[in-house]
């Protein structure tokens, strides 16, 4: 459960729980405003930033909830007055979860949503990462077999379909997508797929140099544009990171996500005419 869901079962069983909110920052701090964290007598949902700032946060949440007169709003300079690196300002606010009314809650945008072709090793891996990671990601194989046995966090969706190419065309656009199945034939037909619908954010190929140049070859005489097939990335992830190994590149390829996601600059999206 996402920290909004958390909220609202701790109010529906009635557990006592202070918020903390960044009510407020100037320069550098760990977290944005408008950052929460949830603090119960014995469990703590979020974080604030960590270190002595989050330290002091929760005390004084817990010193609130024992019933401590305390002040409801603290504005601290993280450097002179908590020792901490941060130079920066930050404004803490504290209220009863009974007051906070978590159902208006507004969510942040994901920092990206994905489609995620092939459960297999590579897959899995990645999907391990994004677990903490806030995105929105629809895991779509035709095999239902190879998905883990246990459950993926709630902003992951599991999808076992067939034609999975299929489900390219219900992406939103702007979307991420990797392509990384069983079969290279399969690659191809979803990766045509994407190609043809042309509003991509970024898409990327499980292979080898040889193995874009072979796509890119069949897919041009196929008639897809050259500035559509310049966007495929293949091999995926970013660079210089060496290794086969599955958790090796699932770093690569979540990092090569998060720059992608968090640069806010995207080429112009033209939708191909289909053919």
């Amino acid at each position: 459960m996402n920290q909004q869901a958390i909220a609202l079962h701790w109010l529906a069983e009635g557990r006592a729980a202070v918020v903390v909110e960044v009510g407020d920052h100037r320069g550098s701090v760990p977290r944005e405003t408008g950052t929460r964290m949830l603090v119960s007598a014995r469990d703590v949902v979020g974080t604030i930033g960590g270190g002595h700032l989050e330290l002091q946060a929760i005390e004084h949440a817990r010193r609130l909830l024992r019933g401590e007169a305390l002040r409801r709003e603290q504005q601290l300079a993280l450097g002179p007055t908590l020792g901490q690196c941060c130079g920066g300002v930050v404004t803490l606010r504290y209220a009863l979860l009974a007051d906070s009314a978590p159902a208006a809650w507004s969510s942040a945008a994901p920092r990206f949503v994905l489609q995620l072709y092939g459960a297999g090793h590579v897959g899995r891996a990645i999907v391990r990462l994004l677990e903490g990671i806030d995105c929105r990601v629809r895991w779509i194989d035709e095999r239902d077999s190879e998905f883990p046995a246990t459950p993926s966090a709630a902003h992951i969706e599991r999808m076992c379909v067939e034609p999975v190419e299929a489900e390219v065309a219900n992406a939103p656009p702007g979307a991420f997508y990797l392509v990384l199945t069983h079969s290279h034939a399969l690659d191809q037909a979803i990766v045509e797929a994407i190609l043809r619908r042309g509003d991509f954010a970024h898409l990327g190929l499980i292979g080898s140099k040889t193995k874009r140049a072979r796509f890119v070859h069949r897919f041009e005489a196929r008639g897809i544009a050259p500035n559509v097939l310049a966007r495929l990335n293949c091999p995926i992830g970013v660079p210089g990171i060496t290794g086969k190994e599955p958790e090796v590149i699932a770093v690569a390829v979540v990092a090569q996500l998060l720059a992608l996601s968090s640069a806010a600059v995207r080429a112009p999206l033209h939708p191909l005419p289909h053919r």
